[in-house]
């Protein structure tokens, strides 16, 4: 730690990158209904300050991850889709910042288990 850097208080621990995201987003999705800082807050697996959860639905509301709805004087939120819906959104984004989109469905292909490959051909209604 810096010279400047406060300790850590006893029993604090540091989650990892994206795992309040991810524990924001499941609790979400598990509850079916739009939730407002202080609703997430209150049904976190740990305290946290509503700062810090109103600062993560801001950051997902702007990714597109979330939707917001006024409700008193802050939002609610609620997922603009289920975790598989999430899934494809985040491989369309990862498609188009690509350069060479050819070459990634490509390698993706190539790397699909033949369950996976069986499975898709099927959805494109293609066969070999």
């Amino acid at each position: 730690m810096g010279a400047h850097e406060p300790l850590p208080g006893p029993g604090s621990r540091r989650r990892a990158n994206g795992s309040l995201e991810s524990e924001i987003l499941s609790l979400l999705q598990s509850t079916g209904t739009a939730l407002t800082p202080g609703d997430v807050a209150a049904r976190l697996s740990a305290p946290l300050a509503h700062t810090t959860v109103a600062t993560t639905l801001a950051r997902l509301h702007t990714r597109g991850v979330l939707q917001r709805r006024p409700q008193g004087r802050s939002y609610a939120y609620s997922p603009v889709t289920d975790e598989p819906g999430l899934t494809a959104k985040h491989m369309h984004q990862v498609m188009d910042g690509g350069k060479d989109r050819q070459t990634v469905l490509t390698r993706f292909v190539d790397e699909l288990s033949d369950d996976d490959e069986n499975l898709l051909r099927r959805l494109l209604g293609t066969h070999e």
